[in-house]
């Protein structure tokens, strides 16, 4: 009885009526997305392409250990953040969006997904939402469309989506929505696009909960460039894992993900300047100065960066091994 008191009141506070659909803080988001969880790591995510800018700041909604949820169509944004709140006072997917669209007078023009932790899923596609406009659930994921070009957007991603099993999550959420323009996609074109993925369980510090957060907001080919950032985010990981390897004296595994780094991105100079900066910090100057001339020479910059870091015990070698690298 609790629970369902404090869910009418708290769904009651901010639906508005039906002639209000319109409003700028209720933007369009006629798209295709996904909503997925990896039934081994227990990690959730949602993906999102649309022919609107910034779509990735209204549609996706997640949070580490409680779901994903994914408002779009004639969108409401409140539908993430209840939704959220929903499944946290222990509602399933079900539940939770039941409770929202009943709650709702404006719910025949919205598109909803939600899964929850334990992989339950539940999609809701509104009678007044703009053909081609379907949805379809599967196994920890649910793929949705509206606005489409053709009517097979939803069987694409959904096959596809299934067809890469065993692949990270966000590959196989980036995989479904390749396939979802390949079917035709939006049938005004495409703008933006977003992916974000969150852990199984929270870390207690929800700042640090989103372990995949890029975004595309205004491209000719959004889901290239999303697919190149996600890459980047990779890329830094390993960069970030070669420090931490480092802070343990672990060169080896330090210039294994440093090397894995710099081969996916071999023309990023910062990867190859930190690396250097570690080489030249762990006694191997030599190893060092090869790849920090070469970014010089690119450049300058880099040089004058690295003449202030001895000030900030970032760069820690002896003043005749700074000679020879300003020398550069």
């Amino acid at each position: 009885m609790l629970r369902n008191f404090l869910t009418i009141l708290f769904l009651s506070i901010s639906f508005v009526s039906y002639s209000q659909f319109f409003k700028k803080d209720r933007p369009f988001a006629h798209t295709f997305s996904i909503v997925a969880r990896d039934s081994i790591t227990g990690e959730m995510a949602v993906g999102v392409q649309s022919h609107w800018f910034n779509v990735g700041i209204s549609v996706p909604w997640l949070q580490a250990g409680v779901g994903a949820v994914a408002t779009q169509s004639f969108i409401d944004k409140s539908y993430g953040y209840k939704g959220l709140t929903l499944l946290k006072l222990g509602f399933t997917a079900k539940e939770a969006l039941d409770s929202l669209t009943k709650a709702d007078p404006g719910r025949d023009v919205r598109q909803v997904a939600i899964v929850d932790s334990k992989g339950n899923v539940a999609a809701y596609t509104g009678k007044g939402c703009i053909q081609y406009a379907s949805h379809i659930t599967g196994n920890n994921f649910s793929v949705q469309s509206n606005m489409m070009l053709g009517d097979q957007v939803c069987q694409s991603m959904a096959k596809a989506f299934t067809h890469a099993a065993g692949k990270p999550l966000a590959e196989r959420i980036l995989a479904a929505m390749d396939a979802a323009q390949q079917a035709g996609g939006d049938i005004r074109g495409r703008q933006s696009a977003a992916l974000v993925v969150v852990p199984a369980q929270s870390t207690g510090k929800p700042w640090n909960d989103r372990t995949i957060d890029v975004r595309v907001d205004d491209h000719t080919y959004p889901l290239v460039e999303l697919r190149r950032l996600y890459r980047v985010q990779i890329a830094y990981e390993h960069m970030n894992n070669g420090d931490l390897a480092t802070e343990k004296n672990d060169m080896p595994k330090a210039m294994q993900e440093y090397g894995e780094a710099m081969k996916m991105f071999p023309a990023n100079l910062e990867m190859q300047y930190w690396t250097a900066i570690t080489l030249a910090n762990n006694k191997q100057v030599d190893k060092a100065i090869p790849i920090l001339k070469k970014v010089f020479i690119k450049d300058k910059n880099w040089k004058e960066l690295t003449r202030r870091l001895p000030a900030v015990n970032l760069l820690t070698i002896s003043e005749t091994d700074l000679k020879k690298i300003l020398a550069l």
